[in-house]
């Protein structure tokens, strides 16, 4: 693993997701190296290649810094204004324990007094440690990433990222601080192409940690993505992959979106945006 120290010429930037006006990402890069990240597409910016997300990782060590002079760009302490950390990296990775960036720039964001809303989406525990900072926070929810509830699965697909049952795990104690959550069901990964059935384990697992709130989106198979995702299958025997090859079809998404639509008839969960997503790379 490569770790290096830069310095950022920006941190809070404009956003191009429909759920939040700014982004703040403290690395680019993230050690958590999932085979399915849309985000590896960051590699080219720092002259890396598509097949090394996952091997490096840039600490942008003067965001705090930089968010303190930034903020001043915001009217009314930021209140109407939605920042998410993060959207091209996790903000709770490995190198957070060492830089603690994300840490900092929340402390920053808590002594400004900001007034928006603040998105924390993360796979780690590590979000725990910073509950009492999120607690200063006026408006705060923490997004856990849930593909599967089966460590098997997750460690499959998420080589170094925290096990599926320590995030649904930290979900739990989320709700018991009584900070707002929602489970990132995301992306559907090829396990659900196969065994549908898995869904509703999946379901209620996140509904016994007391998070009610889900954001569902369908995986992204740009052709970078899916490259990258074969290679990690490649030991897979050729019916799933034919399963798999599915689930960039039309056909596929609406099949599983009416079996997850009807198995959600079953739970009060909140769905965000009423809708399952879905990328138009996989289209």
């Amino acid at each position: 693993m490569e770790i290096k120290e830069t310095q950022a010429k920006s941190i809070l930037v404009k956003s191009k997701l429909p759920e939040s006006d700014y982004v703040i990402n403290c690395y680019t890069g993230c050690g958590f190296g999932c085979s399915y990240c849309y985000a590896s597409f960051m590699g080219r910016f720092v002259g890396k290649k598509i097949t090394d997300w996952g091997e490096y990782v840039y600490a942008k060590v003067n965001a705090p810094e930089l968010l303190k002079k930034e903020l001043s760009k915001l009217k009314d302490n930021g209140k109407g204004v939605t920042i998410l950390f993060s959207s091209v990296t996790d903000p709770f990775q490995a190198a957070e324990a060492k830089y603690k960036l994300s840490e900092k720039c929340l402390i920053v964001l808590a002594d400004y007094g900001f007034e928006g809303t603040l998105s924390v989406l993360t796979k780690s525990p590590t979000v725990l440690k910073v509950v009492p900072i999120l607690k200063r926070l006026k408006d705060i929810d923490v997004g856990i990433t849930i593909t599967s509830i089966d460590d098997k699965i997750s460690r499959y697909f998420e080589k170094f990222a925290p096990n599926a049952s320590a995030r649904i795990e930290t979900l739990t104690k989320l709700n018991q601080e009584g900070i707002k959550t929602y489970a990132f069901l995301g992306p559907l990964l090829p396990h659900f192409v196969a065994e549908k059935n898995k869904i509703k384990n999946v379901l209620d697992a996140i509904y016994k940690t007391g998070t009610r709130r889900l954001f569902i989106e369908h995986i992204n198979l740009a052709p970078y993505i899916k490259d990258r995702m074969l290679h990690e299958l490649k030991d897979v025997n050729p019916e799933f992959l034919t399963k798999f090859y599915s689930s960039q079809s039309k056909d596929y998404r609406e099949e599983l979106n009416t079996v997850i639509y009807k198995l959600l008839k079953s739970y009060d969960f909140e769905l965000l945006h009423n809708m399952i997503l879905c990328h138009k790379d996989g289209a």
